[in-house]
């Protein structure tokens, strides 16, 4: 047996011993070590794990590593956990990510884990500096830190997603899949860090998560169902937000949303549901629910934008076309760092409807914030700020 055979022949065994005693499949049996680049060992390691027909445990041991481009495709042909203990660090050069979408990227899987106390370090600050998104819609994203296309009955527990080129998640297409425990790091001048996006999917759940960013803590894009956000913090960042919505032709409507015991700090808004002006398309925004939150210093707590128009690129002689109807805001208290803690600027080709507001008590410097209002009568109950003048008919 000459040398090559040898040292396949070893390797071989190594895994096997690995696995055998004790049911993981470690990732240091694929070639995978500290300071080194792992995607070639973690991508060996998950198509011994894809192909087994019993449960299998990847396990990343706590150290620090580094991590090029990586997909992770299914389908499987059982219920794979990922157990990350260590840090695994992205190319801090967007440029040698090769204009990937997403620096890890998972699809096409059914029970999948993601688990431990590890770190995901997109090292985004040379990604920020370059990022003109703000002023230039047409300007090119770097790559996010996790995908998670067509992914169902999955969780991702107890990790951090720190310092993101953009986006830290991206979620499309997934059912029943649950972020839990999950934390996001980046600080607040880094752009269009959303924390976690969800797009085109129905029963996505993040609950006990702490979210700390350059942009919307949670952004909720069309084709959506029955969402439900519980027990996050906000902050810094731009709040929880339902769109923009009404760019394109090809959108969904967006229908059930639960946001529950949430508390915001310091961040540009609360809860939020945007969306374009002169819209191309008829979609409707339905069965919205924001209870038992906490302002604390939000610059809007309450905002409904159907003028939003980031970059002056859209014509506002034309009302926005969303129909938004059934949503409430109920027992949200804090303080407001503007004197109107609720906006409702509602479309007036399609008034908002049954929107209700039940003890909301904000503050603006030790006062009661008010509210302004056009093309919509909210239903008032209890302790809520009132709108002001020039509010318009239309809505019930």
């Amino acid at each position: 047996m000459n040398l090559a055979r040898i040292t396949i022949f070893v390797s071989l065994l190594l895994v096997e011993f690995c696995f055998a005693n004790n049911g993981n499949l470690d990732i240091s049996a694929f070639g995978g070590k500290p300071n080194s680049d792992i995607a070639k060992a973690l991508s060996s390691a998950w198509t011994q794990a894809c192909a087994s027909t019993t449960p299998v445990k990847i396990v990343i041991p706590g150290s620090t590593y580094q991590m090029s481009v990586l997909e992770l495709k299914g389908p499987c042909k059982a219920p794979i956990e990922i157990q990350i203990d260590g840090t695994i660090k992205a190319p801090a050069d967007p440029n040698t990510m090769k204009g990937a979408y997403h620096w890890l990227t998972i699809g096409r899987v059914d029970s999948i884990t993601l688990s431990g106390k590890g770190v995901f370090d997109g090292q985004g600050a040379n990604a920020w500096k370059r990022n003109d998104c703000h002023k230039n819609y047409k300007c090119k994203g770097d790559s996010m830190n996790l995908g998670f296309n067509f992914v169902n009955n999955s969780i991702v527990r107890g990790l951090t997603s720190k310092d993101s080129k953009t986006f830290h998640v991206n979620v499309i297409s997934c059912n029943n899949f649950t972020f839990d425990g999950f934390k996001v790091s980046a600080p607040n001048n880094s752009p269009n860090t959303d924390g976690i996006h969800i797009g085109r999917s129905t029963n996505v759940n993040v609950i006990n998560t702490d979210i700390a960013t350059g942009d919307d803590c949670i952004s909720i894009g069309d084709g959506n169902k029955k969402l439900t956000i519980q027990n996050v913090v906000c902050g810094p960042g731009h709040g929880i937000s339902i769109g923009s919505l009404g760019r394109y032709e090809i959108e969904e409507s967006v229908e059930g949303l639960l946001v529950k015991n949430c508390t915001f700090k310091g961040t540009d808004n609360g809860v939020r549901i945007k969306t374009w002006p002169n819209s191309p398309v008829k979609i409707t925004v339905s069965d919205m629910h924001f209870e038992d939150l906490i302002m604390t210093n939000v610059t809007n707590p309450i905002i409904i934008d159907q003028e939003y128009c980031p970059w002056n690129q859209c014509k506002k002689q034309n009302p926005s076309k969303i129909k938004i109807s059934n949503i409430s805001f109920k027992n949200i208290k804090g303080t407001s760092s503007a004197l109107e803690g609720v906006v409702l600027s509602c479309s007036s080709g399609v008034p908002c409807q049954d929107i209700e507001m039940a003890n909301v008590d904000l503050t603006f410097n030790g006062a009661a914030a008010k509210a302004k209002c056009s093309n919509v009568k909210p239903k008032i109950i209890g302790k809520a700020p009132a709108c002001g003048d020039g509010v318009s008919a239309g809505g019930s």
